[in-house]
């Protein structure tokens, strides 16, 4: 049996096989809402069949997007359109979610496509950004506002309406963003957290904004459905956050009702980690990241703490998948550009795997094409 096609249930919510879709951003929505690409895009994992699909990160208020085309969830509007979205994952028996965002002293920039550069702040559509403290994410970056305490405790409740909202349209799991370098993510770090009331300082103090967040979001959302926290379990620079961190993190993250946390790195002062070639420099084999480099994270945060984890970094292979999971070493295994290449890598690592020798995973509408064409190739290769 296939540790990676095991069902699992959490909460009120049984998903399908291990696969998850990460959180792929697309930059192509008006005034937050989505548009008809944004259908077309996740339908597509649905009918690929990943068991776990995510939107991309979903701004809970207009400056808490990344780049003026990122989709937001602060208005109906934008609830009913995405509404479509989640009904077709259902229909296709895999688990609509949401990550929840909220970019931070990052925000404000150009897609990648377009340069991802912070835009100036003469542009007609950039916007101030906000941070725990007054220092920017790096060169060019603008300064953030810092957060008074008050306006941390409105964020607080801007992402518990945020998650009201989500329930509305259709969405069975919710995942806070908190890595990467946007805003729950920059009180975790001393390096973007500079503030000495409580919620700077030490550790505790730092994670006070972030575990806020997931208790109201658990509040909100009641005991069926369940939680994701997306950390960057290193910040990978001198003085800043470190694996150790993530461990207490998890902990306490698990004591307010997540259930999940998922396991990527970087982005503090920059990139995130995965994206390590879009500095202008060619990508090579010593800035290129190895198969799986990120496992480890969200290995020793599963041994170590009472939470589950999943995995995400060059996850390419459905049998480097398998291991992940029948090691033990995650819950899930995401993928990302990978399955953007592919969005049939479920059903191809099914194949793969020895799961659906008669591709009956696939979608009614092509599974009976799919084994014919199985037939003749096999037919073919016989005469040969």
């Amino acid at each position: 049996m296939s540790a990676l096609f095991a069902p699992v249930t959490i909460r009120g919510v049984t998903f399908p096989n291990r696969i998850a879709v990460s959180p792929l951003c697309m930059y192509s929505a008006i005034d937050g809402v989505a548009q008809p690409w944004h259908f077309a895009h996740l339908s597509t994992f649905a009918r690929g069949k990943a068991g776990l699909i995510f939107s991309e990160a979903i701004a809970v208020e207009a400056i808490g997007r990344i780049t003026p085309h990122c989709l937001g969830i602060w208005t109906e509007a934008q609830v009913d359109v995405l509404k479509p979205i989640t009904a077709f994952i259902d229909e296709m028996d895999c688990v609509p979610a949401i990550q929840l965002s909220h970019a931070g002293r990052k925000a404000s920039t150009a897609a990648p496509f377009l340069g991802g550069k912070p835009l100036v702040q003469d542009d007609p559509q950039a916007w101030p950004v906000v941070g725990p403290s007054a220092a920017s994410a790096g060169p060019g970056f603008p300064v953030p506002h810092e957060l008074s305490v008050a306006e941390i405790q409105r964020l607080v409740d801007t992402f518990a309406l945020a998650a009201e909202r989500s329930i509305r349209a259709g969405f069975r799991v919710i995942e806070l963003h908190g890595a990467h370098g946007y805003l729950i993510n920059s009180f975790l770090s001393p390096i973007s957290n500079l503030r000495e009331d409580a919620y700077g300082g030490d550790i505790h103090g730092r994670m006070r904004f972030a575990l806020e967040v997931a208790r109201a979001t658990r509040a909100v959302v009641g005991e069926e459905m369940p939680l994701f926290f997306r950390i960057s379990a290193v910040d990978g620079g001198e003085g800043g956050w470190t694996m150790d961190d993530s461990v207490i993190l998890a902990s306490e993250l698990g004591k307010c009702g997540i259930d999940v946390v998922d396991c990527s790195s970087g982005g503090i002062s920059g990139a995130p980690r995965f994206r390590s070639d879009d500095d202008g420099k060619p990508l090579n084999k010593d800035s290129a990241r190895a198969p799986g480099f990120q496992v480890p994270y969200a290995e020793r945060i599963r041994k170590e703490t009472d939470v589950m984890t999943m995995a995400v970094g060059v996850i390419v292979d459905p049998h480097q998948a398998e291991e992940i999971i029948q090691n033990g070493r995650a819950d899930f295994a995401a993928l990302g550009r990978e399955i953007m290449h592919d969005p049939f890598w479920p059903l191809h690592a099914a194949e793969a795997l020895g799961v659906d020798p008669d591709f009956k995973m696939w979608p009614k509408q092509y599974g009976w094409a799919v084994d014919r064409r199985a037939q003749i190739t096999a037919l073919n290769q016989k005469d040969e």
